[in-house]
């Protein structure tokens, strides 16, 4: 089987299920040139722990984590099945790493797994996984992640983050109307930039690096998968290829990034 590249993706907001925008037509692009993964791996920006979690549930739910949105959205469903044999695969591959899992025999998928997976995968026939991310321990811990899943793309299985290029809900009245944040473009292209030239460290040191670090991001959870999917790129070369989504309501970058980096 053809190794499989890891995937970051922007999800947006809930809405985006129903109203695809550029992002839906980029991630039906992107999965038709892709091999159909036997798995996929997801790490979402809506589920956060002290310590990594991984779903092991056969059936799992899909999650409304939200509110205030139109009936319709509360509709939709995402039947995939779960993949319990690979969540224990997984555990033992983060427990080698010494990440300390630990199995979660209930958890469903939020919005962050299950809204992009609409455009990527419609028929929901590929068993999904979800794992857990720890903000308060930061990039390189994400990266590490990552990391320790990367063999699993020679096996066929699909490794994602689901988050954000920028993620300021603060800002969710200001720029509605085509006005668009000032700090979007410049954060955005740093990011390119620094994935474009490996240059690991100085996005693990965004906080610091990047323009308009902290507007773009007032906390970190909905960058850290790009982490992930960054350190499931393997051990050489990233191999970025950014695919530019647009911005959705003036401030939420929707970039994807895919990564074909040798393990």
């Amino acid at each position: 089987m053809t190794r499989l590249p890891s995937l970051f993706i922007s999800h947006g907001s809930p809405m985006t299920a129903l109203e695809p925008g550029q992002i839906g037509p980029r991630l039906a692009e992107l999965a038709a040139g892709l091999e159909r993964p036997r798995a996929i791996v997801m790490a979402s920006a809506h589920w956060l722990g002290r310590a990594p979690q991984v779903s092991s549930t056969a059936t799992p739910e899909t999650i409304h984590d939200f509110g205030g949105f139109p009936d319709a959205l509360y509709q939709l469903q995402y039947p995939a099945p779960g993949a319990p044999a690979l969540a224990q695969d997984v555990a033992a591959r983060l427990a080698a790493a010494g990440l300390q899992p630990s199995i979660d025999p209930r958890r469903g998928l939020d919005h962050g797994a299950w809204v992009p997976l609409r455009y990527l995968y419609p028929q929901a026939d590929i068993p999904v996984l979800q794992v857990s991310i720890q903000p308060q321990l930061g990039p390189d811990h994400q990266f590490a992640m990552g990391r320790a899943l990367a063999p699993l793309r020679e096996q066929g299985v699909l490794l994602i983050g689901s988050g954000s290029i920028t993620h300021n809900l603060h800002d969710w009245r200001n720029y509605q109307q085509g006005k668009e944040a000032p700090y979007v473009r410049p954060f955005i292209e740093w990011v390119e930039r620094k994935l474009e030239a490996d240059d690991v460290p100085a996005l693990f040191d965004y906080r610091q690096q990047a323009p308009f670090a902290a507007q773009a991001h007032p906390t970190d959870e909905h960058l850290l998968p790009l982490y992930f999917a960054m350190g499931a790129a393997g051990s050489g070369q990233l191999g970025a290829q950014r695919i530019d989504a647009g911005i959705d309501m003036g401030f939420l970058a929707m970039d994807i990034y895919r990564f074909d980096g040798s393990q």
